[in-house]
Formats: C-alpha cells, sequence, structure tokens
C-alpha cells in the first residue's frame, strides 16, 4: 500500500482512470465533404468547452462521419477531457456528442460512480500535467497518461453527499462572484462616463460659466490656439529648415463633429504637438545593455511600464532625440485587438532614468499651454475613439495605425484653465475608481481562494460526514473490475464464436 494510501479518510481508495473507464479518442471528419456535415450530432472541439457544465457544440455531424473518420460517440453522462489544445478542460457531458482529436472521452458505469464527483475531481487532477510541462505542445498528453492518471475514489454515497454540498456552496460563491462582475462592469461604465463627460465639457463648470459668474473675462481656446499655432511656426523657424516651406497644420472639418460648449474649439492633434514620431526600429535583446528600450506593451492606456523593457546593443545607432521625458505621449502602434490600438498613456517622472522607445511606439510632444493628460482622456474617450479605430489597418493578425492617423485625430479643446480642472477632477474620480477595482479584485482572488479551499475539503474527506455504513470504495472498485473482467470474457467468447 503505498504512502497516500495510508492517509485516505475511512472507505476511501485511489483508483488510475483506467480501473473503472475506457478511454476513447475523438476525430475531425473530413471539412471537404459536406455530405458529413448535415447531421443532428453534436461535435465539438475544445473551444466548445466553456466550464465543467458548460459544452456548447457549433457544428453537428451525421453518422456517416462517425463511421468514416476516427471520431467516436460519447454517450450521455460521459466525461471529456482535453488532452491537447486547451489542455486541463474537463466537462461534464449531458447529451451524446462526438469530438475531435484534441480530446479524450471517459464511458464509465453512472450508477457505480457519480459523473459529477469524477468531473470536480478530474478538474484538480489532471493539472498535474501542466504543472510538469506536459502538453504544452501539440503532442499533449497521451491516452496511456490519462489511463495511468490517479484520483481519489470515496464511498458511491459520499460521493453524492460530496458533490452535493459542493454545489451549494459553489452557488453561494458563484452568486457572490457575479455580484463582483456587475461591479466591475459598473466601474468600467463609470469610467467610460467620466472621460465622456470631460471631453464634453460636463464634468466641471466651464470657464465662460464661471466667468460670468465671477465677472471677469477670460482666454476661450480659440485664443489659445492661435498662441499654439505662432509658437509652432516659431519652432520651425528657429530650427532653420532652408529650402523647405513652412506647412500650416490643416484645420479639422466640423461638418460631423458635435457641438462644443462655450469657449472650446476643435482641433487636429498635429496642430498642438511639435513632434510626433517612431522610435527605433534596431532588434531589442534580452542580453543587458547601457541601453534600454521599452516593449510595444509598455505603452497601456493611462499608464507606462518603465519596467516593461528589452535592451539595444551599445553600439547600435541612435536618433538625434532617443529617450522618452516626463510629459510625452506614447501611444501603441499595433495590437492583436482593435481596443488596444492607439492607447495613449502619459510619462510621468521617471527621475533621470534613460529610456528609448521602439519604432512599435509613437511618441508626441504637445507645445506648451496644452495639458497631455487632457490629450490623454481625448484618446481614451470611446465616442472620439470610434474615428481612430475606423481608420486602423489589419495586417498579419494585428491591427495598426499610422502617425497619419494620429496627426488626424480630432479632439475637443477647452481653455487652458479648464482643461486643468478637468484634469484634476478625471484624476480625483479615476483614483476613486482605481481603488474600487482593486477591492473587487481582491475579493474576486479571495472567492477563487474559496473555491479552491472547499475543492482541497471535498478531496480530503472533510467536507462532509462519513457515513460507516456506505459501502467502501476499495470493494466498490473491486466490483467493477469483476464486471470489467467478466465484459472482457464475453466481448472473447462472441468474437471466437463469429470466427468459428
Amino acid at each position: 500500500m503505498s504512502r497516500v494510501e495510508h492517509t485516505l479518510p475511512d472507505g476511501w481508495a485511489t483508483a488510475t482512470i483506467g480501473t473503472f473507464c475506457d478511454v476513447i479518442g475523438g476525430g475531425t471528419p473530413s471539412t471537404h465533404k459536406d455530405e458529413y456535415w448535415d447531421g443532428q450530432i453534436p461535435w465539438i472541439t475544445s473551444a466548445d468547452i466553456h466550464g465543467t457544465r458548460d459544452i456548447q457544440p457549433r457544428k453537428t455531424i451525421n453518422d456517416r462521419a462517425i463511421r468514416w473518420s476516427a471520431t467516436n460517440l460519447l454517450p450521455s453522462g460521459s466525461i471529456i477531457v482535453v488532452t491537447r489544445v486547451g489542455l486541463g478542460k474537463v466537462a461534464l457531458v449531458d447529451e451524446p456528442l462526438c469530438f475531435s482529436q484534441d480530446s479524450q472521452g471517459l464511458i464509465f458505469n453512472t450508477y457505480e460512480i457519480d459523473g459529477s464527483y469524477l468531473t470536480y475531481c478530474l478538474s484538480e487532477a489532471v493539472k498535474q500535467f501542466k504543472h510538469e510541462g506536459r502538453g504544452t505542445t501539440i503532442s499533449g498528453v497521451t491516452k496511456r497518461q490519462l489511463r495511468e492518471l490517479s484520483v481519489l475514489l470515496p464511498p458511491l454515497g459520499e460521493q453524492r453527499r460530496i458533490v452535493e454540498e459542493i454545489e451549494k456552496q459553489f452557488t453561494r460563491l458563484d452568486a457572490s462572484v457575479a455580484a463582483l462582475k456587475r461591479v466591475q462592469s459598473n466601474l468600467k461604465r463609470y469610467r467610460a462616463s467620466v472621460l465622456k463627460a470631460a471631453c464634453e465639457g460636463k464634468l466641471v463648470p466651464t470657464e465662460a460659466e464661471l466667468a460670468r459668474d465671477e465677472g471677469r473675462d477670460y482666454d476661450p481656446a480659440s485664443r489659445l490656439l492661435e498662441r499654439i499655432l505662432a509658437e509652432r511656426r516659431a519652432r520651425w523657424e528657429a530650427q532653420e529648415k532652408r529650402g523647405r516651406k513652412y506647412k500650416e497644420p490643416v484645420a479639422p472639418d466640423t461638418t460631423d463633429l458635435p457641438e462644443l460648449p462655450e469657449g472650446w474649439v476643435w482641433i487636429r492633434f498635429d496642430q498642438v504637438v511639435s513632434t510626433l514620431e517612431g522610435g527605433t526600429a534596431v532588434s531589442a535583446t534580452n542580453t543587458r545593455s547601457s541601453r534600454p528600450v521599452l516593449r510595444s506593451s509598455a505603452a497601456r492606456q493611462g499608464a507606462v511600464d518603465y519596467d516593461d523593457f528589452r535592451y539595444l546593443p551599445d553600439g547600435a545607432r541612435q536618433g538625434p532625440d532617443p529617450y522618452i521625458a516626463m510629459g510625452d505621449l506614447l501611444f501603441t502602434r499595433l495590437s492583436g485587438t482593435l481596443e488596444y490600438v492607439g492607447n495613449c498613456a502619459v510619462v510621468g517622472e521617471i527621475q533621470g532614468r534613460k529610456i528609448e522607445f521602439p519604432d512599435r511606439i509613437f511618441r508626441g510632444r504637445c507645445i506648451s499651454d496644452i495639458s497631455p493628460d487632457f490629450v490623454q482622456f481625448a484618446f481614451a474617450e470611446k465616442t472620439l475613439r470610434k474615428s481612430l479605430e475606423a481608420r486602423a489597418k489589419s495586417t498579419a493578425g494585428h491591427q495598426r495605425i499610422s502617425l497619419s492617423d494620429l496627426r488626424e485625430y480630432c479632439i475637443p479643446l477647452p481653455p487652458l484653465a479648464e482643461q486643468r480642472r478637468i484634469v484634476a477632477e478625471v484624476e480625483r474620480r479615476l483614483s476613486v475608481i482605481q481603488q474600487a477595482e482593486s477591492t473587487v479584485e481582491a475579493s474576486l482572488a479571495r472567492a477563487e481562494r474559496l473555491r479552491q479551499g472547499i475543492l482541497k475539503r471535498a478531496f480530503s474527506g472533510k467536507l462532509v460526514p462519513q457515513d460507516p455504513m456506505d459501502e467502501p470504495a476499495s470493494a466498490l472498485l473491486e466490483r467493477i473490475r469483476a464486471e470489467r473482467e467478466a465484459a472482457q470474457e464475453s466481448a472473447k467468447r462472441k468474437r471466437k464464436s463469429r470466427r468459428s
């Protein structure tokens, strides 16, 4: 008897899956034969498994497909275990179905083994394959490895009591998790509403309103824009770009843009930046050097991760202004999803660190009297972002934007004093939202720990009381063994009879 068996609760036993389950593989009928895919039998891949009780088939096949392919029909009450792509998913089958080669099916006597108990047990047991590093390639976990996987079996009556208690506690836990996720969604919507109000002049009293109430004059954004454009031209002329004529930035077409509050104006982004450029194209590596360069993932919406970097070779070519600086705006040039392309973040205090940026990140520097933080909010606001997302192009599985897309992005510009008040109010509210989100995330993590604690207690015999009248699992397994041997012997006699 093994050391593990000495520590088992009374009446429990360890057994390998192959002791009481038939393990059958799956397959994919030829996708070139339409006549296989017109039936009523569900056929699934690992992508159709969303939970231990949540299988959502997207395709169906017929009997011919089963006859002429490697797929198999798994009866209701069986269990499907993903052993290749999507390794670790386990689900209880509630209707007969077929499956792909990414999974293995477990067929057992449902009068002797509780399917729900075995599903919970397997969902924990198969984690050892991940921990051991198996299945990380397409070869996955073999049928033999699955057959030899050991699980803990209590008496059948205790299996059912365990399932009942797990589901009772999980139901309460799931209700709490659902409530927390609703709070998360509400916080996300509130964050969006804050940014929307900030960019529509509805978050704080406008400068025009305050000036009227206080009986004073104010600088409208149109006057601010005049000063910005004058400074932009002066910067150009100071650089003595001989032979090149200064080109005044194009004003935005406001035909389809909404009306702004009094004192605001619409601008194109290139009207208020002194520089807008991509970073170094030199390939970075993990080999340490004196030249850290941000990874493309470092520029997130509203934040820069200054520790998300690799290194450039010390001798590699360097541009005239390669380092990010406080107040710079960083934009993600490309992303796998549209939601993250064009993310904008302001560089904060970096305490003298010299960090370069790659060609997958664009950098913009605002002319004075423009708040980089307000610009960042304008690039995050969903309604405004639609124009940027519409211009994004899909290439090699990525969504990407160009410098021209950024230059032509339209932003509502308030007076400078109002920009500052808006930024302060947005930051105050976002800080409250962030604290609430952190609390929710901590509660969700605690809920997951509680879930694991429930399963740990279940599989150590501490979740429900034991009943000395239950048939021991060892006797159950012996009966299953005898039944399986008898069935195999019967099958042999039938085969022999057919041959004779």
